[in-house]
């Protein structure tokens, strides 16, 4: 018997892991704020030839993920199976993603067009490279129950904080203080976007560990000539891992709650300019960016952390459900924290107008400083007053995509074990990763589409500053009822999801006795 000790995962490699995350949710989110906004109004891009650029390369990337974990699942080298990927992704992710963007504002639309359009390509390559062998990694780094969820908890929390950044891009970039244009803005931010990238990418690499893989068994030879051999187990793989019940109602739960807040994700910033504030940028201000960023905020240090332990305590289906349940409770709440009414009503209560004099007079305080070191754009204008209860809703609905990436990749380490129980070796973290991932990126291409429907449906003309009121009245129901559904669906989907604590040590037993491990 070979002892083999993978339950606690020392801090170190869990703040490694975490810092992994953080690239992988940065990348992607500058990536969108580019191609949907500044590659328009930066460089000039006509809104179809720029909505391709957004949308073909997806296709390109959703073949090559389940390629990626393939691969990684097989390879056989000294420093284990993913490690090595993860460190070269990194590096050719934040080198391709500086090139991508070093684009020039008098070049030809032509030009710029397949310019991102070949790199971007090559940059995704790059990024499943990266991505999805560190997905795998975060599988095996622990075979314990409760460790899967609290590696993934700090994980995600730690991934939070590139939601906390991204949304400033759009203060940033177009602010006169800081770039002389935003085309400028553009290629500078690219620049720290991507190393920043590459230093906390390859982390990962560096200091996690996964699972022995040594002697493990049933590995493919990975080269050109056996590339046709690979390519048939490549599908078997695929349609052994379709057949994972448990697994299935991950992605379909997962589809669908990512899904449903992806497609109105937009949609509290349209409200708070064009409701709120009449159709004016300027008078919005900071507001929707500072949205986005509590919502991160209080993802990362408050929900995340309640749901780990609420996994711990009551089990992680149960505790999937309560969170998207109160994410449901939450999505309600905004009609209450967007009225007009009610926000100008609190405002002038007493205690409304101390929060407001507290406020202006911190960043009364702060702005001279902010100046100096080029942060003007971070200031808040509290002389209109705060519109604080649109900050209401979110530590409930925050709970929504908190608890799924927290909880559904901690789950599909489980899935993993009852994959080998059914199927032997050798592991396919990789592959349940790519295919997860897969469910992800459809969500979110799906989303870009119906997102725009939904807009037409309601009325809103992009054209026109000042909406209508039925129109932005629409806007707002959208905004509640679609996430709401498909959370609700979510929990129909995982009601019956039975791979629970009991079961999992049983898989988990039967798998080191098979193994001949102690």
């Amino acid at each position: 018997m070979k002892k083999v000790t993978r339950d606690k995962v020392p801090a170190g490699q869990k703040a490694a892991f975490g810092a992994g995350h953080f690239v992988l949710n940065l990348l992607p989110g500058v990536l969108g704020v580019y191609l949907q906004v500044f590659i328009l109004t930066a460089f000039g891009m006509d809104p179809v030839w720029a909505g391709l650029l957004g949308g073909l390369p997806r296709i390109f990337d959703a073949l090559t993920d389940p390629i990626m974990g393939f691969i990684s699942d097989n390879t056989k080298s000294k420093y284990g199976r993913r490690r090595p990927y993860i460190f070269t992704g990194a590096i050719i992710s934040g080198v391709l993603f500086i090139l991508m963007w070093q684009l020039d504002e008098n070049a030809s639309q032509t030009f710029n067009f397949w310019y991102v359009m070949i790199l971007q390509i090559l940059f995704l390559v790059g990024n499943t490279m990266f991505a999805t062998p560190l997905v795998g990694l975060g599988y095996e780094m622990t075979s314990d129950y409760n460790e899967r969820t609290r590696l993934m908890s700090l994980a995600n929390s730690m991934g939070q904080i590139a939601w906390m950044i991204v949304p400033w891009l759009y203060v940033v970039i177009p602010d006169v203080n800081t770039f002389d244009n935003p085309a400028q803005g553009v290629r500078t931010m690219a620049v720290i976007v991507g190393c920043v990238c590459m230093a906390f990418g390859i982390l990962p690499a560096i200091f996690c560990r996964g699972i022995d893989a040594a002697n493990m068994e049933n590995r493919q030879v990975i080269n050109f000539r056996t590339l046709a051999a690979n390519m048939k187990e490549l599908v078997r793989g695929i349609k052994q891992v379709s057949k994972n019940k448990p697994f299935m109602k991950l992605c379909g739960a997962t589809f669908l709650v990512f899904n449903g807040f992806q497609l109105v994700a937009a949609f509290s910033v349209f409200i708070i300019v064009f409701y709120m504030n009449k159709g004016s940028w300027e008078a919005a201000g900071t507001w929707p960016a500072w949205f986005n960023t509590i919502n991160a905020i209080l993802t990362a240090f408050l929900v995340i952390p309640i749901i780990s332990r609420m996994a711990t305590k009551f089990g992680k289906r149960n505790a999937f459900l309560i969170s998207t349940f109160l994410s449901i409770v939450g999505y309600g709440l905004k009609w209450w924290g967007f009225d007009i009414e009610l926000n100008d009503a609190f405002n002038q209560t007493s205690f409304g107008q101390s929060l407001n004099h507290g406020v202006a007079s911190i960043f009364d305080a702060l702005n001279p400083y902010l100046d100096k070191v080029g942060m003007s754009w971070f200031s808040i204008d509290a002389s209109n007053g705060i519109p604080w209860l649109i900050f209401l809703p979110i530590p409930l609905f925050a709970f929504g995509m908190g608890g799924l990436f927290t909880l559904m990749m901690s789950m599909t380490a489980d899935v993993c074990d009852l994959d080998e129980l059914e199927n032997g070796m050798p592991r396919k973290e990789g592959t349940f990763g790519a295919i997860y991932w897969w469910m992800v990126k459809l969500g979110q291409a799906l989303a870009i589409i119906l997102s725009g429907v939904i807009l037409k449906f309601v009325g809103f003309d992009q054209n026109i500053s000042e909406q209508a009121l039925e129109t932005m009245t629409r806007l707002r129901i959208a905004d509640i009822v679609v996430p709401a559904v498909t959370a609700a669906l979510a929990m129909v989907v995982m009601w019956r999801y039975s791979l629970n604590e009991s079961r999992a040590e049983e898989i988990k037993a039967e798998l080191i006795e098979r193994r001949g491990e102690l």
